[in-house]
Formats: C-alpha cells, structure tokens, sequence
C-alpha cells in the first residue's frame, strides 16, 4: 500500500499564487510516476499535471505556462506550483501514484480562488 498525504491548499486571490505538496509514505517514491489532478463542482476528474520517474512532465493546456510540477525524490515528495491562479482552478486537487498497473489517490485538498 501507498500512503499519500496532500498539503498546501487554501484560498488565494485571483493572480496569486500556491503550492501544493504531495508527501509519499513508502521509500519506493523514486520508482512512481506522479500526478496531480482537480475535480470541481459538478465536473469530472481531469488530470493537470504528470511527472515521470526520470522527471519528465506534461501539463494539461489549462495551466500551462502557470503551473510546474516538481519532485523531490530525497524527500519523497511531489509539488505543484500554481501561479498566475484563476477563479477557474478552484477544485479539490489531488495527488495520483501509479506503479505498474496500481494506482494510488491522496485524499485531496481544497483550493479556492476568489476574483
């Protein structure tokens, strides 16, 4: 089993910025590919941003140029800088571990972004 525990959420003014970390409890961190996704109100799940073992990352077109998704394989964390926020991105953001065919979901923390 993998243990994620999300930090960072919180209310930010539109133009602001936050981030967010994903802390994982096992010392196999270097071997998962991350992620970070949102759901909002009444929409589904989409994925924001991906980093894989070696470091490589993708960012859903949303938030690119805005967002970076980093990893800190000594402390087994991953982040999420989000910056230049929107009233958009207001979600509950969470945290994905993926090895092989598992998965592994955080429990979720709340960003808002007031206008």
């Amino acid at each position: 089993q993998v243990e994620l525990v999300e930090s960072g959420g919180g209310l930010a003014q539109a133009g602001g910025s936050l981030r967010l970390s994903c802390a994982v409890r096992r010392s196999i961190f270097s071997l998962l590919a991350m992620d970070w996704y949102r759901q909002a109100p009444g929409k589904q799940r989409e994925l924001v941003a991906s980093v894989t073992r070696d470091g490589s990352t993708n960012y859903a077109d949303s938030v690119k140029g805005r967002f970076t998704i980093s990893r800190d394989n000594a402390k087994n964390t991953v982040y999420l800088e989000m910056n230049s926020l929107k009233p958009e991105d207001t979600a509950v953001y969470y945290c994905r571990a993926s090895w092989g065919s598992n998965y592994y979901w955080g429990q979720g923390t709340q960003v808002t972004v007031s206008s």
